[in-house]
């Protein structure tokens, strides 16, 4: 079978070494980047100016290519410090230009040589605008970037592939990044601002123990729980309410992740119900909020283009502004909310559900990355939150 598209005759030797396919057979020319290959996934675009080390290594990229719509990537270098995760997920990333310059006190390697490193598939030279207009305008769409060998028949091929390609939508991702066994985190924030940290004011004379589900979490936030001085065991995704219990938690963490959290949320929804019983503290965030709503009750729904990006307002209960980073392509959908949850933050960009908590229990929610400094510390509060309802609960207990 030959796929028919808008592929012009092009001499395939010269500048232009790498294309980026889509799967309804546009073609974009550009230069390869990072390792070389293939890689297929669903493209996205992301709108930070800063951070692209954070991004590119977030586990929540799973199966999908990044747009970047800052037009110069890789200007302040890379370092050990800015990773969310050993080993990337992101399948590649699509850029306007790369820099081979890097300009910062903390760069310890330059981009490029960085991508390589962690064999992240890349291509530079195209025009980014374009490629989120298209998303924008029709929705989320799947592509391959090819910076290997490259001539019409394996363009034709990558386009057959696309199409029969599943996508993220029914994907249970979580199971893939998920730690395999179960560890200690300790590491706290780089850069610790004490007066913030200890806003809220508790004599720790034993450190709470909180136990975080694994969907894919990032680094930074298991530092923002370590800075709290919670003591920190993480666990794989699929950990049993047994395990959990034999641990003797004092509050359970959801953490982020990739993939439908429908999918997810068929192992995660019987162990929540059961956790929910017990009234333990219970903090999520983004797939961790979204795989909450599922085990009250509340049902998901893929979204067109998603949130990504580093300056979201979101209004809160209080009718004040937060100004948030977020990296979401599903989403909890409010007509299937039940009296038992009370929706606390809201989008303004599109109205979508940010926040939810239960009534009469410590239990609560954020679709967004609050550990991630945006604005840069709006939403930090969430953490000191959890210390609260923590601390509370222990303290009720013995009394």
């Amino acid at each position: 079978m030959r796929v028919k598209h808008n592929l012009k005759l092009k001499n395939f030797i010269g500048r232009d070494d790498a294309v980026l396919v889509l799967e309804n057979e546009n073609i974009f020319w550009g230069q390869g980047i990072g390792h070389t290959g293939k890689a297929l996934g669903e493209i996205c675009f992301n709108t930070a100016m800063t951070g692209y080390q954070e991004i590119i290594t977030d586990p929540s990229y799973a199966n999908q290519i990044i747009t970047f719509t800052f037009p110069h990537i890789g200007i302040v270098g890379t370092n050990s410090e800015d990773n969310e995760s050993k080993n990337p997920v992101a399948c590649g990333i699509i850029i306007k230009e790369i820099s081979n310059i890097s300009s910062n006190y903390r760069s310890t390697g330059v981009f490029n040589q960085w991508l390589k490193e962690k064999k992240i598939i890349g291509i530079q030279g195209i025009d980014t605008r374009s490629i989120t207009t298209m998303i924008r305008n029709h929705g989320f769409i799947n592509g391959m970037i090819i910076n290997s060998t490259i001539n019409k028949s394996i363009i034709n091929e990558a386009i057959i592939t696309l199409k029969q390609w599943k996508g993220i939508k029914n994907s249970d991702l979580a199971s893939q990044v998920t730690t395999k066994t179960r560890y200690k985190w300790t590491e706290k924030s780089h850069d610790l601002n004490i007066k913030n940290i200890n806003s809220i004011k508790y004599n720790i004379k034993t450190k709470p123990h909180v136990i975080v589900i694994d969907f894919g979490v990032k680094f930074n936030i298991l530092r923002m729980l370590a800075d709290r001085n919670f003591e920190i065991t993480v666990l794989p995704a699929q950990t049993s309410y047994k395990k959990i219990m034999d641990l003797n938690p004092d509050g359970i963490f959801l953490s982020n992740g990739p993939g439908d959290p429908d999918a997810t949320g068929k192992y995660t929804t019987p162990l929540l119900k059961k956790l929910l019983k017990i009234n333990i503290p219970i903090f999520g965030i983004c797939l961790g909020h979204q795989l909450l709503a599922l085990s009250l009750g509340a049902k998901t729904e893929k979204m067109s283009i998603g949130h990504r990006g580093a300056n979201q307002p979101v209004k809160n209960q209080e009718q004040k502004v937060e100004i948030t980073s977020q990296n979401h392509g599903f989403v909890v959908k409010r007509s299937t909310l039940n009296n038992q949850i009370i929706e606390t933050h809201t989008s303004l960009f599109d109205g979508v559900i940010e926040g939810l908590r239960m009534k009469n229990k410590p239990v609560f929610s954020v679709q967004y990355h609050p550990e991630a400094s945006p604005g840069p510390q709006d939403t930090i509060h969430f953490f000191d939150q959890f210390l609260k309802e923590v601390m509370d609960k222990n303290r009720n207990a013995k009394a």
